[in-house]
Formats: C-alpha cells, structure tokens, sequence
C-alpha cells in the first residue's frame, strides 16, 4: 500500500495528518507513507521528526491585500501543479489524503487528474478556500464539526469523524508524564500556549500570572511562547525577573504536546480545532481564549462547545485580561472538586477516534 499525505503551513494542519499516517501504519506496517508540504511550512521539521519521509512542492496563497504580488503566486501555482503531477506519477499512490493548507490544492488534483482516490479532511467549522475548491475533486470530505456541512455542496460525500489526534494523547498519564518531564507530583500545574506561532494577548496576560506564581511552593507553570513571540518575552523576562525559578518553564514550542497536556491541572490556551480535541482528548480543565480573528469566529464557537459540557471555561479575548486570569486560576487552584467537575466535562466533550473513522472509510 502507498499513501500520499498532504497537508501544511501550522500544526492544526500538520498533526492530523501524522495522526493519519500512523494509524495506517498502526494496521499496515508495511505501508509506503509519503509526505508531501512546502519548504516554509512547519511540516519542514515535524514530518521528520516523526518518522516519515516528505518531499516538497512551491505554493503559496493569493493575497487579497496587494494584488500585484499575486503574479508570484500564479507561477509558483504553475510550478507546483507539474511538481505534483511528477510526484504522483514517480510514486504511484493507492491514496492520496489531504489535511489542509495551500500545498493541498495541486496535491489532490494532480492525483485525481491521474485517477488516484483522493480524500481531505477540515478541522475547522469554518472550513478554509482550499478545501472548498477540492470538494469536487474527492470521494469524501471528512469534517471535524457537523457544521462545517453547510460550507460545501456535495452533501452525499461528507462524514462527520472529528479531529484526527495522534495515539499518544490517549495513552498518556498525568504521573507518567510529570516524571517523565521533571515536574513534581504534587505540584498544581497550568499549562499556557497560544498556537505553534503564539498569541500575543495570551503571552502578555499570563506574564503577570507568571510574576505571581514564580517560586511559589506547590505550582508549577508552563509557558509557551510560540515561535514569533519567544525573543520577545524572554528580554521582558531579562528586564522585570532577573530571577526565574525552577517551577516556571518557558518554552519556545512544545513537540511532546501529549506529554504536557497529561502533566497539567489547568490549561490556557487558543481554541483552534486541533488544541480543543487534544484537550478533550486527554480530558484537562481549560480557560478557552478564543481568537477574533478568524473566519468565522469559528474558535468561538470550537470553545462554546466544550464549555457547554461543562469542560472548559471560555472567556472572549475582549474580557480577558490579568486580573479575570489570575482571580481564575487562584479560585481553580483552591477549588479541586471544581477542577475534577472541569475535568469530566471535558473528557465528555471529546469527539471519537476520528483516525480509526477515516482508516475504516478509506481502507475498509
């Protein structure tokens, strides 16, 4: 068997696919699995990373702000309809599965010019152009939200499965995982990121939330700044902490996110798709902060979800700031029967094993 799996540019788009690829590795060990991303996508490093082989191809996406400098977009489009088209043809996919991104676009339909199946999947409510545009390219478009439907015109291919989300998270442990990162058992620990780029108004409100907890006994945060803002914060940290206690982590990106979402109480986090299911997946207390500036305001209503449960606690970036965070987090820190309540409601809130949906339509 020889699959094909395309998808790029952030992690939302990047990890369902791995979680993909190893399900079919799971009941195929045999099977052929090949990559396809762009050389600026994060893909670059985390396709590598785990363990599978990528090939890249130019693409990028128009932009709506300076028209002129869609010129270059129309060429790189050219140049990388024939380098997926050469891609297809040298590597002969049974199936070919695309989870986002611009590089999807010449991907499937080079495979289906060239009677390859082909499949996407959208994690998003919202859905985003390209996927769109594919729709009639595919045998089935899986979608992450049942409201997502509504956004495409061929409702006869469409199968509602959740977010693909890789094995570990189901298998990791909050004890394990502690241990296995260095963080004390008895420590109350709370989880901060804003996406693989980061989020500004998360970094800047959970800095004060820093201030508070660095070196007190029994907590234990963790910061993830994102690639964007890393630098950024860590001279704020030079200027107003010159000294950083052992229970504050400030990280940069998270790869063994499954290891960190385990160890964690409390998580502050973005309610991008993937985020919210990988939450729910390991069954964590949240404070969803939405991003408004989306399409859509799909994060919003990704976040609604889950409180609605009882899972989350979702605050709009408008009425978040740091004494709504601090006051939170305090009262959470103190209230454990309220964090264990959070906890169920979450782990109620997660979707199925979507991987094991879309293995099964595919290859079953």
């Amino acid at each position: 068997m020889k699959v094909i799996l395309t998808g790029g540019g952030t992690g939302g788009h990047i990890y369902p696919a791995i979680a993909i690829a190893d399900k079919i590795r799971e009941y195929n060990p045999d099977a052929e699995i090949l990559f396809v991303g762009t050389q600026r996508g994060l893909e670059k490093t985390l396709v590598p990373k785990n363990g599978y082989p990528i090939e890249f191809i130019t693409v990028s996406g128009f932009n709506r702000r300076n028209l002129l400098k869609n010129v270059k977009t129309v060429k790189d489009l050219a140049k990388g309809n024939r380098e997926a088209k050469n891609i297809v043809k040298s590597f002969k996919p049974d199936v070919v599965i695309g989870t986002g991104g611009y590089v999807c676009g010449p991907m499937v339909r080079a495979a289906a010019k060239l009677g390859v199946p082909t499949y996407i999947h959208e994690q998003n409510a919202f859905p985003g152009l390209t996927n769109k545009l594919l729709e009639k390219h595919v045998k089935n478009v899986f979608l992450a939200f049942e409201e997502g439907k509504e956004y495409f015109k061929q409702p006869e291919k469409h199968i509602v499965t959740g977010n693909p989300v890789r094995k570990v998270f189901y298998e990791a442990e909050r004890m394990s995982a502690r241990k296995e990162l260095g963080i004390p058992e008895d420590s109350f620990v709370v989880l901060s990121f804003g996406g693989s780029q980061g989020a500004s108004k998360i970094n800047n409100t959970v800095f004060p939330l820093l201030e508070m907890l660095n070196g007190k006994e029994n907590t234990f945060l963790v910061y993830a700044t994102g690639k964007f803002y890393y630098d950024e914060v860590n001279e704020r940290l030079k200027e107003e902490i010159p000294v950083l206690h052992d229970n504050v982590r400030v990280l940069e990106y998270i790869d063994n996110m499954a290891l960190y979402l385990a160890a964690a109480d409390l998580v502050v986090s973005r309610s991008g798709a993937l985020a919210v299911t990988e939450i729910t997946v390991c069954g964590r207390a949240s404070i969803l902060v939405p991003s408004p500036n989306v399409t859509g305001n799909h994060q919003y209503f990704n976040a609604k979800a889950i409180a609605d449960k009882g899972g989350a606690i979702l605050i709009e970036e408008k009425d978040f700031n740091e004494e709504v965070l601090i006051k939170t987090v305090f009262e959470l820190m103190n209230d454990k029967e309220k964090v264990r309540a959070l906890e169920e409601g979450s782990r109620n809130a997660a979707p199925p094993d979507a991987t094991e949906i879309i293995y099964n339509t595919i290859f079953k």
